[in-house]
């Protein structure tokens, strides 16, 4: 391969690594702890936050403009967001901007204090989300390292015994609740390092442990996630006459058993829905519209045999696919052959999500519109983790503090700066300059491995640690092979760029050799093993593949660019070759 390209594909490796690394960055060194601490909260409480916010500086505004305070208040955080949402106003409306913004100015960008209040919480919203996307796309800690989130799963014994319709045998129970538990796995661990605790408790009770930050909506959208999918023909007159009832009779509706207080407006058998749609934090919304459906599901979601998340091709919206076994394609077959020209609902959870009027007789292969790109995805997720057997409730639900914490992370980072110190010390006293090459590969060869833990969303837990610096000290050896051949070509006469070049071809074959055994036997601790085995396994895998590239692409670029730019003319290799 030539100089010019192997100089490129360096570039390009670090240039991506730095991309995916970026979000972590910012998190960790660029976020302050108070906003760190409001992005991490559940969606209902950043809403909550961003109207409290823009309630009390609107409120502090006007206090200034009736005390005729005129000082400058764009250099106060507090107001950052409402200045730049005047701005905006003040863009908007083709206003001149400003000179002074103090509360006067602030208030008269705009038209009305609905308008104002608004513009200011979409900023809070925008703001605070993407401070959520970018804690997303970060390095996760584990349980150890960063504490997480426990609770207490309760299952419903005996409502799976009344569904089957007999009591529950013992080993029935015992059935229920591993296949219980199989399922949270799987919806859980996703990836190798998120380490999960997932135990029973006692007889009908499942313990889990989430590591990473607290952040509430893990347990409602993934563990209590129930995939409780169904399809609904709609009574569109009863319906229409619901609606038409409740737009002038607003509290004619039992919110908790929604029953309609009007006798005979819902036919006997039917029962009454609300449709939701997502508002701008993400969150269901009640739309004011009713509808009332026939009170037996045509399918349910057990027939799902696959789902997919894809994008419509002509809106580009969001569309979740599922797949359903045959029992459940002649079923819906059936089902929409029967009531063509009426309209069938989507009910996820009691809520309708999605509803249109049945086109043509469908099969097996169903799409699903309405849903964002997160909630596609979501329920995709659990569906393709099966239905549950058995009915779920949290018992408790608290956020646990790390076991470790700071001290283990700090120590962590003491480990790897000694190990790489020591390397450094000692490659430089045996080898010379070219030791100080091996460790310059190294500390980029723990910058890549962090990016591919971010890369893949893996969590950084106490194991990985580990696996990163006996990494550290493994990866050298590649180094030393290929140094080792560099001095044999040395004194064999040859010059410093052909040693150069003789010295990285012949340790090729041993550097990947070793390297390979060490990645397979990781592979298989990371594919057998589970928890703290997984975690290093995954993280030792990963840390091999690294310093094959940095050891065979970036150690020669170094080598490469003394001899070619800095027209080296010998090798500082060994203090016995001159």
């Amino acid at each position: 391969m030539s100089k010019t390209r192997r100089f490129l594909i360096v570039i390009a490796v670090l240039a991506v690594a730095f991309m995916f690394l970026f979000p972590s960055i910012q998190w960790y060194f660029l976020t302050p702890k108070e906003d760190q601490a409001i992005a991490v909260g559940s969606r209902e409480q950043i809403r909550e936050y961003a109207r409290r916010m823009t309630y009390l500086v609107i409120t502090d505004l006007k206090q200034k403009a009736n005390e005729k305070d005129t000082s400058d208040l764009s250099g106060q955080k507090t107001y950052r967001l409402a200045i730049e949402s005047a701005k905006k106003a003040y863009s908007l409306a083709k206003k001149p901007i400003p000179k002074s913004w103090d509360a006067v100015a602030i208030l008269s960008a705009f038209s009305s204090e609905r308008a104002m209040f608004d513009s200011i919480e979409s900023r809070y919203r925008e703001y605070v989300l993407r401070l959520k996307n970018v804690h997303a796309n970060a390095v996760q800690l584990g349980l150890d390292l960063a504490g997480g989130m426990s609770a207490v799963i309760q299952a419903d014994l005996p409502g799976l015994a009344q569904k089957v319709g007999h009591d529950l045998s013992p080993a029935e129970k015992e059935d229920a609740m591993k296949r219980a538990v199989e399922i949270l796995n799987s919806r859980i661990d996703k990836f190798g390092l998120t380490e999960p605790v997932i135990r029973r408790q006692g007889e009908d009770q499942i313990y889990i442990e989430i590591p990473g930050t607290p952040d509430p909506e893990r347990i409602n959208s993934i563990i209590m996630g129930k995939g409780n999918l169904a399809f609904y023909i709609v009574d569109s007159e009863a319906s229409a006459a619901v609606n038409s009832y409740l737009s002038t009779n607003p509290v004619g509706i039992d919110e908790q058993t929604m029953t309609v207080d009007k006798p005979g407006l819902v036919p006997e058998g039917e029962i009454v829905r609300k449709v939701y749609k997502k508002d701008s934090y993400g969150l269901d919304e009640f739309t004011g519209e009713y509808l009332v459906l026939q009170g037996t599901p045509g399918l349910d979601g057990s027939h799902i045999q696959s789902a997919t998340v894809s994008a419509d091709p002509i809106t580009g919206q969001p569309e979740t696919n599922f797949v359903l076994d045959r029992e459940g394609g002649e079923i819906f077959y059936a089902l929409t052959s029967a009531n063509v020209g009426k309209t069938m609902a989507v009910v996820l959870d009691d809520r309708v999500k999605s509803y249109a009027r049945i086109q043509e007789p469908i099969r097996e292969s169903v799409r699903i519109t309405g849903f964002s790109a997160d909630e596609a995805e979501s329920l995709a997720l659990l569906l393709r983790t099966a239905a549950l057997p058995i009915s779920l409730s949290v018992v408790s639900q608290q956020a646990i503090g790390a076991s470790l914490g700071e001290d283990a992370i700090g120590q962590g980072e003491t480990a790897i700066l000694v190990g790489i110190l020591s390397i450094f010390v000692f490659m430089f006293a045996y080898y010379k300059w070219a030791g100080a090459n091996a460790t310059i590969a190294q500390i980029l060869n723990l910058y890549l491995m962090l990016s591919v833990l971010t890369a893949f969303k893996l969590t950084l837990t106490l194991p990985s640690i580990a696996g990163f610096v006996l990494t550290t000290g493994m990866a050298v050896d590649a180094n030393v092979i290929i140094f080792e051949r560099i001095k044999e070509e040395l004194r064999a006469g040859k010059s410093r760029a052909a040693a150069i070049h003789a010295g990285f071809d012949k340790a090729f074959w041993a550097v990947m050799d070793s390297n390979i055994t060490t990645i397979i036997a990781a592979l298989f601790m990371a594919q057998l093993g589970t928890g703290p085995i997984q975690g290093f396994g995954i993280s030792l895998a990963i840390g091999n593949m690294t310093s094959l590239f940095t050891s065979l692409f970036v150690s020669r670029l170094i080598f490469d660019f003394e001899t070619d730019v800095l027209k080296t003319k010998h090798v500082s290799i060994s203090w016995r070759i001159r």
